[in-house]
Protein backbone atom coordinates (compact mmCIF):
# COMPACT_ATOMS: atom_id res chain seq x y z
CA UNK A 1 0.00 0.00 0.00
CA UNK A 2 1.46 3.29 -0.66
CA UNK A 3 1.42 6.46 1.21
CA UNK A 4 -1.03 9.21 -0.03
CA UNK A 5 1.46 11.41 0.94
CA UNK A 6 3.82 10.50 -1.24
CA UNK A 7 0.96 9.60 -4.30
CA UNK A 8 0.29 13.45 -3.92
CA UNK A 9 4.22 14.34 -4.18
CA UNK A 10 4.12 12.48 -7.08
CA UNK A 11 1.08 14.35 -8.99
CA UNK A 12 2.69 17.38 -8.00
CA UNK A 13 5.93 16.76 -9.07
CA UNK A 14 5.05 15.59 -12.40
CA UNK A 15 2.16 18.33 -12.79
CA UNK A 16 5.20 20.82 -11.72
CA UNK A 17 7.79 19.17 -13.85
CA UNK A 18 10.36 19.95 -11.52
CA UNK A 19 11.11 18.97 -7.74
CA UNK A 20 11.84 22.57 -7.16
CA UNK A 21 8.40 23.85 -8.26
CA UNK A 22 6.68 20.95 -6.75
CA UNK A 23 8.24 21.38 -3.72
CA UNK A 24 6.84 25.23 -3.72
CA UNK A 25 3.70 23.93 -4.52
CA UNK A 26 3.50 21.42 -1.58
CA UNK A 27 5.67 23.75 0.94
CA UNK A 28 8.29 21.53 1.16
CA UNK A 29 12.27 21.87 0.54
CA UNK A 30 13.00 20.45 -2.29
CA UNK A 31 15.61 18.19 -0.50
CA UNK A 32 12.46 16.96 1.68
CA UNK A 33 10.41 15.95 -1.67
CA UNK A 34 13.26 14.41 -2.93
CA UNK A 35 13.06 12.28 -0.17
CA UNK A 36 9.59 11.46 -0.47
CA UNK A 37 9.83 10.30 -4.05
CA UNK A 38 12.97 8.12 -3.15
CA UNK A 39 10.62 6.23 -0.53
CA UNK A 40 7.98 6.29 -3.07
CA UNK A 41 10.72 4.89 -5.48
CA UNK A 42 11.50 2.08 -2.61
CA UNK A 43 7.89 1.15 -1.92
CA UNK A 44 6.98 0.74 -5.71
CA UNK A 45 10.71 -1.12 -6.59
CA UNK A 46 11.11 0.83 -9.50
CA UNK A 47 12.10 4.21 -10.79
CA UNK A 48 9.34 6.76 -11.12
CA UNK A 49 11.28 9.98 -12.49
CA UNK A 50 14.77 10.65 -14.54
CA UNK A 51 16.44 14.28 -13.17
CA UNK A 52 17.70 16.30 -15.44
CA UNK A 53 18.82 20.03 -16.25
CA UNK A 54 15.87 21.16 -17.00
CA UNK A 55 13.23 19.03 -14.27
CA UNK A 56 11.80 15.54 -14.31
CA UNK A 57 10.80 12.97 -16.36
CA UNK A 58 8.29 9.92 -15.79
CA UNK A 59 9.50 6.83 -16.85
CA UNK A 60 6.61 4.36 -17.92
CA UNK A 61 6.17 3.13 -14.41
CA UNK A 62 6.26 6.71 -13.02
CA UNK A 63 3.35 7.61 -15.70
CA UNK A 64 1.18 4.57 -14.71
CA UNK A 65 1.43 5.17 -11.21
CA UNK A 66 0.40 8.79 -11.26
CA UNK A 67 -2.78 7.94 -13.32
CA UNK A 68 -3.66 5.70 -10.45
CA UNK A 69 -2.34 8.32 -7.97
CA UNK A 70 -4.97 11.21 -9.54
CA UNK A 71 -7.83 8.55 -9.16
CA UNK A 72 -6.76 7.62 -5.91
CA UNK A 73 -6.70 11.28 -4.63
CA UNK A 74 -10.04 12.72 -6.73
CA UNK A 75 -11.75 9.73 -4.53
CA UNK A 76 -9.99 11.14 -1.23
CA UNK A 77 -11.34 14.73 -1.98
CA UNK A 78 -14.83 13.60 -2.85
CA UNK A 79 -14.83 11.66 0.61
CA UNK A 80 -13.55 14.62 2.18
CA UNK A 81 -17.04 16.77 0.77
CA UNK A 82 -19.19 13.50 1.36
CA UNK A 83 -17.92 13.78 5.02
CA UNK A 84 -18.14 17.58 5.14
CA UNK A 85 -22.13 17.12 3.98
CA UNK A 86 -22.67 14.47 6.82
CA UNK A 87 -21.39 17.17 9.47
CA UNK A 88 -23.57 19.35 8.22
CA UNK A 89 -22.86 23.27 9.42
CA UNK A 90 -21.99 22.45 13.08
CA UNK A 91 -18.06 22.42 12.01
CA UNK A 92 -15.71 22.29 8.92
CA UNK A 93 -14.59 24.85 6.65
CA UNK A 94 -14.75 26.47 3.17
CA UNK A 95 -12.88 28.95 1.09
CA UNK A 96 -14.45 31.74 -0.30
CA UNK A 97 -12.48 33.44 -2.80
CA UNK A 98 -13.11 37.68 -4.00
CA UNK A 99 -11.83 40.47 -5.66
CA UNK A 100 -11.38 43.78 -4.25
CA UNK A 101 -14.90 45.26 -4.84
CA UNK A 102 -16.79 42.30 -3.51
CA UNK A 103 -14.64 41.97 -0.99
CA UNK A 104 -15.41 45.48 0.59
CA UNK A 105 -19.24 45.42 -0.45
CA UNK A 106 -20.23 41.92 -0.31
CA UNK A 107 -18.34 40.11 1.29
CA UNK A 108 -18.61 41.82 5.00
CA UNK A 109 -22.19 41.48 5.54
CA UNK A 110 -22.78 37.99 4.28
CA UNK A 111 -19.34 36.73 6.63
CA UNK A 112 -20.88 38.31 9.83
CA UNK A 113 -24.81 36.78 8.75
CA UNK A 114 -23.26 33.31 8.18
CA UNK A 115 -21.42 33.39 11.52
CA UNK A 116 -24.15 34.23 13.41
CA UNK A 117 -25.73 31.04 11.77
CA UNK A 118 -23.14 28.73 12.03
CA UNK A 119 -20.43 30.07 14.07
CA UNK A 120 -18.46 26.32 14.44
CA UNK A 121 -18.10 26.29 10.24
CA UNK A 122 -14.71 28.00 9.60
CA UNK A 123 -14.52 30.27 6.25
CA UNK A 124 -11.09 30.82 4.73
CA UNK A 125 -10.85 34.30 2.61
CA UNK A 126 -8.37 34.26 -0.27
CA UNK A 127 -8.07 37.16 -3.20
CA UNK A 128 -8.26 36.23 -7.26
CA UNK A 129 -8.20 38.85 -9.24
CA UNK A 130 -10.78 37.46 -12.30
CA UNK A 131 -10.45 35.20 -13.59
CA UNK A 132 -7.54 33.37 -11.58
CA UNK A 133 -10.93 32.09 -9.40
CA UNK A 134 -12.07 30.09 -12.29
CA UNK A 135 -9.26 27.54 -11.95
CA UNK A 136 -8.70 27.56 -8.31
CA UNK A 137 -12.48 26.71 -7.91
CA UNK A 138 -11.92 23.75 -10.35
CA UNK A 139 -8.86 22.64 -8.80
CA UNK A 140 -10.45 22.63 -5.08
CA UNK A 141 -8.14 25.51 -3.97
CA UNK A 142 -11.36 27.53 -2.91
CA UNK A 143 -14.78 26.25 -2.58
CA UNK A 144 -16.98 29.64 -3.62
CA UNK A 145 -15.64 32.47 -5.66
CA UNK A 146 -16.77 35.74 -6.21
CA UNK A 147 -15.80 36.75 -9.77
CA UNK A 148 -16.98 39.51 -12.27
CA UNK A 149 -17.48 39.84 -16.13
CA UNK A 150 -17.94 42.81 -18.63
CA UNK A 151 -19.36 43.17 -21.57
CA UNK A 152 -17.43 43.86 -24.43
CA UNK A 153 -14.87 41.70 -22.85
CA UNK A 154 -13.21 38.84 -24.79
CA UNK A 155 -14.96 35.83 -23.41
CA UNK A 156 -13.46 34.46 -20.75
CA UNK A 157 -13.31 30.40 -21.17
CA UNK A 158 -14.50 27.89 -18.23
CA UNK A 159 -12.80 25.24 -16.84
CA UNK A 160 -14.85 22.07 -17.02
CA UNK A 161 -16.65 21.04 -13.90
CA UNK A 162 -17.73 24.54 -12.61
CA UNK A 163 -21.47 26.44 -12.26
CA UNK A 164 -21.21 30.03 -12.73
CA UNK A 165 -24.21 31.91 -11.53
CA UNK A 166 -25.04 36.36 -12.13
CA UNK A 167 -25.39 37.58 -8.87
CA UNK A 168 -25.57 41.22 -9.97
CA UNK A 169 -25.08 43.59 -13.13
CA UNK A 170 -23.80 47.14 -12.27
CA UNK A 171 -23.47 49.97 -14.29
CA UNK A 172 -20.57 51.88 -14.55
CA UNK A 173 -20.22 55.39 -14.52
CA UNK A 174 -17.97 58.57 -15.17
CA UNK A 175 -16.42 59.77 -12.02
CA UNK A 176 -14.50 63.05 -12.13
CA UNK A 177 -13.02 65.72 -9.83
CA UNK A 178 -15.74 67.88 -8.47
CA UNK A 179 -17.23 70.61 -10.92
CA UNK A 180 -15.53 68.54 -13.84
CA UNK A 181 -17.41 69.92 -17.15
CA UNK A 182 -17.55 66.59 -18.47
CA UNK A 183 -20.03 65.92 -15.68
CA UNK A 184 -22.11 68.90 -15.41
CA UNK A 185 -25.35 68.14 -18.21
CA UNK A 186 -27.71 65.43 -16.68
CA UNK A 187 -27.69 63.94 -19.90
CA UNK A 188 -25.77 60.68 -20.54
CA UNK A 189 -22.87 61.44 -21.95
CA UNK A 190 -21.91 60.13 -25.47
CA UNK A 191 -18.62 57.59 -25.82
CA UNK A 192 -17.35 59.90 -28.00
CA UNK A 193 -16.40 63.16 -25.41
CA UNK A 194 -13.96 60.47 -23.65
CA UNK A 195 -11.47 60.31 -27.13
CA UNK A 196 -8.72 61.52 -25.80
CA UNK A 197 -9.07 62.31 -22.54
CA UNK A 198 -6.70 61.10 -19.83
CA UNK A 199 -8.35 57.96 -18.34
CA UNK A 200 -7.77 55.76 -15.42
CA UNK A 201 -7.90 52.19 -15.75
CA UNK A 202 -6.46 48.59 -14.72
CA UNK A 203 -3.67 47.73 -16.59
CA UNK A 204 -3.55 45.62 -19.96
CA UNK A 205 -4.82 42.57 -19.49
CA UNK A 206 -7.02 43.49 -16.98
CA UNK A 207 -10.93 43.10 -17.84
CA UNK A 208 -11.82 46.39 -17.03
CA UNK A 209 -9.13 47.95 -19.71
CA UNK A 210 -10.14 45.33 -22.35
CA UNK A 211 -13.60 46.22 -22.14
CA UNK A 212 -12.80 49.42 -22.71
CA UNK A 213 -10.27 49.36 -25.01
CA UNK A 214 -13.10 46.85 -27.36
CA UNK A 215 -15.67 49.52 -26.78
CA UNK A 216 -13.74 52.29 -27.73
CA UNK A 217 -12.62 49.64 -31.20
CA UNK A 218 -16.39 49.22 -31.68
CA UNK A 219 -17.68 52.86 -31.29
CA UNK A 220 -15.14 53.48 -34.10
CA UNK A 221 -13.23 55.79 -31.36
CA UNK A 222 -9.21 55.71 -31.03
CA UNK A 223 -7.86 53.92 -28.67
CA UNK A 224 -8.28 55.25 -25.13
CA UNK A 225 -5.54 57.21 -23.58
CA UNK A 226 -4.78 55.70 -20.25
CA UNK A 227 -2.68 58.43 -18.43
CA UNK A 228 -2.24 55.96 -15.02
CA UNK A 229 -3.02 52.19 -14.31
CA UNK A 230 -4.35 50.78 -11.20
CA UNK A 231 -6.71 47.54 -10.56
CA UNK A 232 -7.99 49.05 -8.02
CA UNK A 233 -11.37 51.42 -8.30
CA UNK A 234 -11.13 52.60 -4.31
CA UNK A 235 -7.44 54.38 -6.03
CA UNK A 236 -9.31 55.17 -10.01
CA UNK A 237 -11.76 57.83 -7.36
CA UNK A 238 -9.32 59.31 -5.21
CA UNK A 239 -6.91 59.86 -8.57
CA UNK A 240 -10.23 61.02 -10.42
CA UNK A 241 -11.20 63.34 -7.55
CA UNK A 242 -8.11 64.71 -7.31
CA UNK A 243 -8.34 65.60 -10.82
CA UNK A 244 -5.98 63.17 -12.30
CA UNK A 245 -8.04 61.90 -15.20
CA UNK A 246 -11.48 60.31 -15.72
CA UNK A 247 -12.50 56.91 -14.94
CA UNK A 248 -14.83 54.32 -14.88
CA UNK A 249 -15.97 52.54 -11.91
CA UNK A 250 -19.50 50.53 -10.90
CA UNK A 251 -22.15 52.41 -9.29
CA UNK A 252 -21.78 51.13 -6.10
CA UNK A 253 -18.03 51.92 -5.42
CA UNK A 254 -18.63 55.49 -6.76
CA UNK A 255 -21.74 56.31 -4.43
CA UNK A 256 -19.85 54.28 -1.49
CA UNK A 257 -16.38 56.70 -2.24
CA UNK A 258 -15.10 58.68 0.33
CA UNK A 259 -13.75 61.08 -2.01
CA UNK A 260 -15.51 63.98 -3.17
CA UNK A 261 -16.51 63.51 -7.11
CA UNK A 262 -18.82 64.37 -9.32
CA UNK A 263 -20.51 61.43 -11.30
CA UNK A 264 -22.51 61.32 -14.40
CA UNK A 265 -24.09 58.47 -15.96
CA UNK A 266 -22.50 56.70 -19.66
CA UNK A 267 -24.59 57.04 -23.09
CA UNK A 268 -25.36 53.62 -24.63
CA UNK A 269 -24.40 50.88 -25.38
CA UNK A 270 -23.20 51.70 -21.77
CA UNK A 271 -20.24 49.44 -19.94
CA UNK A 272 -21.59 47.14 -16.92
CA UNK A 273 -20.03 44.57 -14.82
CA UNK A 274 -21.49 41.06 -13.99
CA UNK A 275 -20.95 39.56 -11.01
CA UNK A 276 -20.99 35.80 -10.04
CA UNK A 277 -21.00 32.97 -8.22
CA UNK A 278 -18.82 30.07 -8.91
CA UNK A 279 -18.39 27.09 -7.17
CA UNK A 280 -17.87 23.03 -8.18
CA UNK A 281 -20.81 21.80 -10.12
CA UNK A 282 -20.07 18.27 -8.04
CA UNK A 283 -19.85 20.43 -4.40
CA UNK A 284 -23.12 19.15 -2.33
CA UNK A 285 -21.82 20.88 1.06
CA UNK A 286 -24.43 22.74 3.06
CA UNK A 287 -22.33 25.31 4.12
CA UNK A 288 -22.15 26.32 0.67
CA UNK A 289 -25.62 26.67 0.07
CA UNK A 290 -25.99 28.25 3.18
CA UNK A 291 -23.34 31.13 1.85
CA UNK A 292 -24.58 30.94 -2.28
CA UNK A 293 -27.98 32.04 -0.26
CA UNK A 294 -26.81 34.49 1.19
CA UNK A 295 -24.74 35.78 -1.44
CA UNK A 296 -27.77 36.78 -3.83
CA UNK A 297 -29.90 37.73 -0.23
CA UNK A 298 -27.33 40.09 0.15
CA UNK A 299 -26.57 41.42 -3.75
CA UNK A 300 -30.17 42.04 -4.33
CA UNK A 301 -29.75 44.52 -1.85
CA UNK A 302 -27.07 46.23 -3.66
CA UNK A 303 -27.37 49.22 -6.80
CA UNK A 304 -27.95 46.94 -9.73
CA UNK A 305 -29.63 45.91 -13.39
CA UNK A 306 -31.09 42.72 -13.30
CA UNK A 307 -29.54 39.81 -15.55
CA UNK A 308 -31.08 39.32 -18.42
CA UNK A 309 -29.18 36.12 -18.94
CA UNK A 310 -27.00 33.63 -17.71
CA UNK A 311 -23.26 34.68 -17.41
CA UNK A 312 -21.37 33.56 -20.02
Amino acid sequence: MHDVTRLAALVAVAEAGSITKAAARLGYTPPALSQQIAKLEREAGTTLVIRHRRGVTLTPAGALLVGHAQRVLDELERARHGLAAVAGLSGGRITIGTFTTAGIHLLPPVLAAFRRAHAGVQVNIREYEPPAGLPAVAAGEADLVLTHTYEHQPAVPLPTGITVEALLVEELVLVAAPGHALTDPAEPLPWRELSGRPLISGSRGLANREALEALFRREGLPAPVVAYETANYGMSCALAGGGMGLALVPRTVAEMSENALSIRRLAPPGLHRTISLVWRTDDRSPALATARALFKSTGRTLPRRAPEEPAP
